[in-house]
């Protein structure tokens, strides 16, 4: 898997991202809570749920099942009069889908662990991609091991960079090439 605080951090960019000088701290907050919240399966694996379980690491709160459910929960809980997206509501709940949606996108790029159940909870069939660039964290070892610190370099390499650049570009379009009416 990527570490939590990476997926945290991307939903965090892509807040930014998306709504740019419209993204409240509460719609920031809520892009990296659902952009890692997929990983609470691990709490699961501490009360002894198995790892290939449904409910197990990677099982149904990977899906996009799971991601459709929270993103209608979080836009209608808390964003039901937001003003990013100028209040349209669909729009927040596909952004909200993406983002969460895209923590399991991002954990079947990882070389580690039983792939990702995409279909759940209607198959617990696991799933990786077949281009696999980043390091799977090691649970229980720590980001300081030489497992972890591959991890974290290529989390930097392949997603932090990249949406950092992609947040610039975003930043400069908006406020360097398009002219205020």
């Amino acid at each position: 898997m990527a570490t939590m605080l990476t997926h945290a951090v991307l939903g965090a960019v892509a807040a930014k991202t998306a709504a740019g000088g419209k993204a409240t701290g509460a719609f920031v907050l809520a892009s990296a809570a659902c952009a890692a919240v997929p990983d609470i399966d691990t709490l699961g694996m501490r009360a002894g749920i198995p790892y290939e379980h449904m409910l197990g690491h990677r099982g149904l709160f990977h899906s996009p099942f799971f991601a459709l459910l929270v993103s209608v929960f979080v836009v209608f809980v808390f964003f039901r009069k937001s003003r990013v997206f100028e209040g349209r509501r669909s729009l927040l709940v596909l952004y909200f889908f993406v983002i969460t949606a895209g923590h399991g996108v991002i954990d079947a790029l990882t070389n580690g662990g039983l792939g990702v159940a995409f279909l759940s909870p209607f198959s617990n069939e696991r799933y990786f991609f077949g281009w696999r660039p980043l390091q799977a964290a090691p649970f229980g070892r720590g980001i300081f091991s030489p497992l972890g610190q591959q991890a974290m370099a290529d989390e930097l390499a392949w997603l932090l960079f990249p949406a950092a650049l992609v947040w610039l570009v975003s930043w400069v379009c908006r406020n360097v090439f398009v002219e205020e009416d």
